[in-house]
């Protein structure tokens, strides 16, 4: 009787483990592509240490993938959520300003 619930939680807990191996891996890339330079204009961590926040929250979403609600799952969304509200806006507005990023007019 309880299987079927077992089983929709199984997919539920599945499907959060992708979206934050997703989301843990996109900051990642995104924190490889950006330039140092534009790190210290933005008045942020370097991007060494940023690689290797984002680089471990990728591993830890990876490590808890079946069950991502637990302590190393929240680590690794805390981590990819300070990078992608935090860094990357500031990052993009630095990179507008000096007219190098990857968007822009042609």
């Amino acid at each position: 009787m309880l299987e079927p619930l077992f089983r929709i939680q199984s997919t539920v807990a599945l499907l959060l483990g992708l979206a934050l191996m997703a989301t843990t891996a996109f900051a990642f890339v995104d924190a490889l592509r950006r330039r140092e330079d534009a790190f210290r204009a933005a008045d942020k961590m370097t991007k060494q240490r940023w690689l290797l926040i984002t680089g471990l929250a990728a591993v830890f979403a990876l490590l808890v993938i079946q069950s991502p609600l637990n302590l190393f799952g929240i680590i690794a969304i805390v981590a990819a959520g300070v990078y992608l509200a935090d860094v990357r806006p500031a990052l993009r507005q630095v990179e507008s300003r000096r007219g190098g990023g990857s968007r822009g007019r042609w």
